[in-house]
């Protein structure tokens, strides 16, 4: 019997699951999150509120600053959506503070997925589950074996809502896009007809958001990647992605382009040459936001960015990386609460586009998540979301 299908449906209050600091990326920790979230309903615990990593040390553990949650994402809602299915505790609802049983997660091949799942079973044995704290120590829960069908991570990522201040300057952000980009139309149409330009005042403004993955780190692990998958889609030089952007038929120019790049490309000019005439390609200094991110960690400046692309009317990524999957599967359940059942059809708002596999006109592919996909292991690898699906599981 699988693990999704050995669920238990209420979620105890005393009883509770303890994990290790959640760590690296924003999407990693969400996924890791998620997978220590779907942990505690298998075995119908809350989960005791994770410290997340405010900032990005892949080696220096030491030097990781935690940070809370609810920092970033609001407690209370987390659990208002995901009332049932899976829920967050304090260590003030801890009531008799007694010693936690504590397991230890297995590493090497020889810890196989199975060993992994019976590991987990036997917690819910007498002998385990009458404590009031089981503390799961080792591997950050990123790395631990996946069990949990996609839909179940969509279901907790659905429930994370980012507090008012984060989602304050996220508004802020896309109402400067918007801003640049209203701007843009105007002068266009005034140029060629009066009356459209004072038509075209108060109109939704659209914007595109591009993933742009091409910092030296990132280029160094997705060579590496291509030569252990043998395949050759992972990679895409600055001069592949302007191009197969500017094919993708669906954009209607001019139109504002904003890059979400690392820190390291914000000093180089290069990224913003090169485009075709009706893109306007921005990041965030070039935007005039960089205030807005410098003043927080990284943690937050990526939750911002994700939200930016989230939100866009077209989405630009890379199918191999986190970040870009976890936009696109936001989006694909957006256009599933929105009644739409098939991505084959015509243009429906909220497309997607992989900009690393090569598709209708020489342009990115078109890019959605298949959400009856039966792990997450695909969204990591980039191998099971990359398609035209007819066939969505919408019971999310």
């Amino acid at each position: 019997m699988s693990a999704a299908s050995n669920l238990q449906h209420a979620v105890r209050r005393d009883k509770f699951l303890e994990v290790p600091q959640i760590i690296w990326g924003l999407n990693n920790q969400k996924i890791a999150l998620a997978r220590a979230c779907l942990t505690a309903r298998f075995l119908n615990r809350t989960l005791l509120m994770p410290s997340l990593s405010a900032s990005l040390f892949y080696k220096e553990v030491e030097l990781l600053k935690p940070m809370a949650f609810d920092k970033i994402y609001q407690f209370d809602k987390f659990n208002c959506l995901c009332d049932g299915f899976v829920r967050l505790g304090r260590y003030s609802d801890l009531l008799n503070h007694s010693m936690p049983f504590e397991i230890q997660k297995g590493s090497g091949r020889k810890w196989t997925k199975e060993r992994d799942l019976d590991q987990l079973k036997q917690c819910r044995e007498d002998s385990v589950d009458n404590s009031e704290v089981i503390r799961i120590g080792g591997k950050n829960p990123f790395l631990w074996h996946d069990h949990w069908p996609v839909k179940d991570y969509a279901k907790i990522f659905q429930c994370l809502v980012v507090v008012d201040e984060i989602e304050n300057e996220v508004a802020k952000v896309i109402s400067k896009i918007r801003e640049v980009g209203s701007k843009v139309r105007y002068k266009i149409d005034a140029s060629q007809n009066e009356e459209s330009a004072d038509s075209s005042l108060g109109q939704h403004v659209p914007y595109v958001a591009v993933h742009m993955r091409i910092e030296k780190d990132w280029m160094i692990h997705c060579k590496k990647l291509e030569q252990k998958l043998r395949i050759e889609q992972i990679c895409s030089s600055k001069e592949e992605i302007m191009e197969r952007v500017s094919q993708i038929t669906s954009i209607q120019q001019p139109v504002v382009v904003y890059l979400a790049v690392a820190d390291t490309l914000l000093e180089d000019d290069s990224i913003l040459s090169g485009w075709n005439d009706g893109l306007l390609p921005l990041e965030k200094k070039r935007l005039g936001v960089w205030g807005i991110y410098k003043k927080y960690p990284y943690l937050i400046q990526s939750a911002i960015d994700y939200e930016v692309c989230s939100r866009a009317d077209v989405f630009v990524g890379n199918s191999f990386s986190t970040f870009s999957s976890l936009v696109v599967l936001s989006r694909t359940q957006k256009l599933i609460r929105m009644g739409f059942t098939s991505s084959c059809s015509a243009e429906v708002g909220y497309s997607s586009y992989a900009y690393n596999i090569l598709g209708e006109s020489g342009g990115a592919k078109r890019w959605m998540t298949d959400m009856s996909a039966p792990d997450l292991v695909g969204i990591s690898y980039g191998t099971n979301n990359i398609s035209c699906y007819s066939n969505w599981n919408t019971s999310l």
